[in-house]
């Protein structure tokens, strides 16, 4: 049987699927998985782990990262928040009298990469009717250059698709052990939901190749989650 986090790692994996670079936070050892599983599957991806000693080829920090995905060099990126809301807006900075380290580069991100947003809790407190406070808006007006945004929404219980002109998003799959009762009890914001289907488990390769080389490689860069998830 499937882990959460194996089962999380598999549904971004085939998100992003069509990706040549992606790049991933120092804190998302799950988006590191799906990359990792991609490349055990014989992609050719090229991942950028950013703040880990092994996978980040930058020697000047943010700056150079900021430079590729400017010049669209960069296919995906990972975007959480403290709050998350119904038009794909993104808050890092405060929430319910909490202070949070900050937006850092997340803006300049969000708008010049596509952007899977990742938050395993799944609740009325993180997934709210409007932010707090935008550290990254999820859409722009059409003046406004954009190439980058949302794709989707990927949280511990179901799967959202973000849908572009009618900004808002559309629940495409609930995850086993869940339902879509639950996910709209437990989702703030308003969203669209037709045919609903259950998020495929992960395949019996997709588990050897997770519990095999995916867990040797990322226990490097992510020892404790791969200590939690594996040992």
């Amino acid at each position: 049987m499937a882990k959460k986090e194996e089962l999380l790692a598999c549904v971004i994996a085939r998100l992003i699927g069509d990706a040549h670079h992606v790049a991933v936070g120092a804190a998302s050892p799950i988006p590191a998985t799906a990359c990792e599983l991609l490349r055990a599957k014989g992609a050719l991806i090229r991942v950028t782990r950013l703040h880990q000693r092994k996978g980040n080829p930058f020697t000047e920090g943010s700056r150079e990262l900021f430079d590729l995905a400017g010049q669209g060099r960069i296919d995906y990126f990972f975007l959480g928040g403290a709050q998350i809301d119904g038009e794909a807006n993104i808050n890092l900075v405060r929430a319910e009298g909490r202070r949070f380290p900050g937006s850092f580069g997340s803006a300049f991100m969000y708008f010049t990469c596509a952007t899977v947003l990742f938050r395993e809790e799944h609740s009325r407190r993180v997934l709210v009717p409007r932010v707090e406070f935008i550290s990254a808006p999820g859409w722009s007006p059409a003046e406004v250059a954009r190439r980058g945004g949302p794709v989707a929404l990927v949280t511990g219980k179901a799967l959202f698709r973000w849908q572009t002109k009618e900004r808002r998003f559309r629940l495409e799959s609930v995850h086993p052990g869940h339902t879509p009762g639950e996910v709209r009890e437990a989702t703030g914001f308003d969203y669209d939901a037709g045919e609903v289907s259950r998020t495929p488990e992960p395949s019996a390769t997709d588990l050897e190749l997770l519990r095999g080389p995916v867990a040797a490689q990322i226990a490097a860069d992510y020892p404790e989650f791969a200590k939690r998830v594996w040992s």
